[in-house]
């Protein structure tokens, strides 16, 4: 992906991270200055006149262009992510400080949390017996002894119900359960007192009742491994909640109302931790765990498209490209899947990477930054710390397993994912295009409340590889809220809009999604989807005591400053009686069409930093009115990954519309 103006650093100078306060700075391992980016020219003045070039700083990339094809690649990529970490670790190496900001927990606990997240690739170089690790783990094994021992100045501290440190406690018990010698047998008998009477707190407060009990399971079963005291009635109690959590066709949730990656990274990634540490001490637990995990994999290879990238939905979105961790987790617990080969999950994982780490998320220190496909703090969680986003490094698990293993010795094989696939647990119609260049997913169903955004991150209507989706700022204008794959609607004059926000019901099928809702009192909506390759329709039915204002968008599409046609400059299109908003440039091509009920199209540039791939948005958006009573709108929205604007809506398009009014309303409105 390299050199795709897509996916290229954000516009503009790059401010420096600001050097941190703390003492022995020199003897921090730090990235060479050669292995810093070489700083291309960028374009100022009018867009497109050729001139007034000037240099500007970038974000340093410490993984860019690492070829990511074997074993030895996956080791340096670790290797480099971990590199800059070194000069973020405070005196005594027990906590690391990435940058600035916070989150709900306080900014020392911060500090415990962004130092035990790097642990997520550490240990599993510490289990693939790789000699790059051990400059790493010298120094985090100071932090282990020094954050557990309650004398020490860096000492992570007592907790308390539903305490965040419970969250970072997980990969240590990890580390006891799969790498004993270096966790347990190189510790002295007080440090090893020391750090179970620290771990073992997870036993006595209260946790939330969902994935977090993965993290005591994987604690308790640590402490069994090296000969601690468990605490039985606690595992078997997390144990059988987790079962209670699983609800079929390989999916468990983590919130009743929602199905998302927490499933993929969360129940998954910890369920075949456990297998790989508990096979013959609880083999029918572990087979059941294996099954639901074959199930698993191809429905979530289908969240893919050719180019590795994952379906950007619902919360957690920081984590990146911990997005591809279930695939390290299946060779870790060795799970064979004749649905997903081994050649085929190696390209699933690494391809994702590879994705990943050629795109913008790194500060100019090299550290991972809190964000999406850039920095971005807009569409963040307030669980997300500055460390936060090395959650990701899960994917680095694939090292846990040699050279020999099946995983690493196959070749890398596409996945032949189907052009359609339904998958009702997760309430998601998920389809592509001919050429697997990017994966829509429909999706009616899911709805929460608990985290920020989570309309946008669980109820648009239709989410996209290539596209990804954007966040509200605020509600009082179409540019604030940013509202593509979304009608919004708001009162005749007023100011608020109003998106989804829940359906009354619902109803997925391979062929379209249906959902009634109301986005307001005095308004209710019956919405059909309705895919047809790089094309869907969208067909409302609103019933409005209330005169109303609308405004549908298509997908949002970056702002190209350096094609021949940059979105800047596009403004609305008519075409005869067919009206139309459309954007398209070197980043693909977004347009929506009016069929029924809408006045005019708009191109609308949306606030900066909403949408979480590019900064820089224009939305296509049709717009119209309701007076009080019946409503019908009637739209067709096209996206494509190229510039490939087309002139009209085609013929099949046409028929498929009118197919689908006249299903629905029978014919009185035609």
């Amino acid at each position: 992906m390299s050199g795709n103006p897509c996916y290229g650093f954000p516009d503009g100078p790059q401010l420096a991270r600001k050097p941190l306060a703390r003492p022995d700075r020199a003897a921090r391992t730090l990235l060479r200055p050669s292995d810093r980016l070489a700083v291309p020219a960028q374009r100022t003045g009018n867009p497109g006149s050729g001139s007034n070039f000037r240099k500007r700083s970038i974000v340093m990339n410490p993984v860019m262009n690492q070829p990511l094809m074997t074993r030895q690649d996956l080791v340096q990529a670790a290797v480099r992510l971990l590199e800059p970490l070194t000069d973020c670790l405070t005196p005594a190496h027990a906590r690391m400080i990435v940058g600035e900001g916070s989150a709900h927990y306080s900014e020392d606990v911060a500090g415990m949390e962004g130092w035990s997240r790097a642990l997520w690739a550490l240990v599993p170089m510490l289990i693939g017996k790789c000699p790059e690790a051990e400059p790493f783990w010298a120094l985090w094994k100071d932090g282990l002894i020094h954050g557990t021992d309650p004398d020490h100045p860096e000492y992570w501290g007592d907790l308390f119900d539903y305490d965040q440190r419970m969250v970072e406690m997980a990969v240590i018990g990890v580390g006891l359960s799969l790498a004993p010698e270096r966790f347990w047998q190189e510790l002295e008998e007080d440090q090893r007192q020391n750090l179970f009477r620290w771990l073992n707190q997870i036993n006595v407060y209260d946790m939330p009742k969902n994935n977090w009990r993965f993290f005591r399971i994987l604690v308790n079963i640590g402490f069994w491994k090296v000969g601690c005291p468990v605490d039985e009635n606690r595992l078997k109690e997390d144990l059988d909640m987790m079962e209670s959590h699983y609800v079929g066709d390989g999916w468990y949730f983590d919130y009743p109302t929602k199905r998302d990656y927490y499933t993929i990274w969360g129940f998954h990634f910890y369920s075949l931790v456990y297998c790989a540490v508990m096979d013959r001490e609880d083999p029918e637990r572990c087979a059941r765990m294996k099954e639901r995990a074959r199930l698993m994999a191809p429905r979530f290879a289908c969240w893919f498209d050719r180019e590795g990238r994952a379906l950007p939905y619902g919360r957690s979105l920081t984590y990146r490209f911990c997005q591809s961790s279930f695939w390290a987790a299946m060779a870790l617990a060795d799970v064979d899947c004749e649905a997903v080969r081994w050649g085929q999950m190696k390209h699933l994982l690494l391809s994702n990477l590879r994705w990943w780490l050629n795109m913008p998320i790194f500060d100019r220190g090299g550290c991972l930054t809190v964000g999406y496909g850039y920095p971005n703090l807009c569409a963040a969680e307030g669980y997300n710390a500055p460390g936060s986003p090395y959650w990701g490094l899960k994917t680095f698990f694939a090292l846990a397993v040699p050279e020999n293993h099946p995983f690493w010795q196959a070749e890398e094989e596409p996945w032949a994912a189907p052009r359609v696939f339904l998958d009702e647990q997760v309430r998601l119609l998920l389809t592509r295009d001919r050429e697997n260049r990017q994966v829509v997913a429909y999706t009616a169903g899911n709805h929460a409340w608990e985290h920020m955004h989570e309309d946008e991150k669980y109820e648009k209507f239709a989410y996209s590889t290539h596209f990804a989706f954007s966040v509200t700022k605020e509600s009082t204008t179409l540019a604030k809220g940013a509202y593509d794959s979304m009608l919004a609607v708001r009162r005749r004059g007023k100011d608020l809009w109003h998106a989804r926000s829940g359906c009354e019901d619902f109803h997925l099928t391979e062929r379209d999604v249906r959902f009634t809702w109301s986005p307001m009192e005095g308004v209710r909506i019956e919405s059909v989807i309705l895919p047809l390759d790089s094309w869907h329709l969208r067909m409302h039915v609103i019933h409005s005591e209330l005169p109303l204002e609308l405004a549908e968008g298509a997908f949002s599409v970056r702002k190209d400053w350096a094609g021949i046609r940059p979105c800047d400059r596009i403004a609305s299109e008519r075409i005869q009686d067919q009206e139309k908003a459309a954007a398209h440039g070197a980043c693909g091509s977004s347009a929506i069409f009016a069929l029924k009920g809408y006045t005019r199209g708009e191109v609308v540039h949306t606030e900066p930093n909403t949408n979480l791939i590019w900064p820089r948005c224009v939305l296509p958006m049709l717009l119209g009115e309701a007076d009080p009573g019946e409503t019908v709108l009637l739209c067709a929205v096209f996206s494509d990954p190229e510039d490939r604007m087309p002139e009209n809506i085609p013929e099949s398009v046409r028929a498929a519309a009118a197919a689908l009014e006249k299903q629905i309303l029978g014919g009185k409105h035609a």
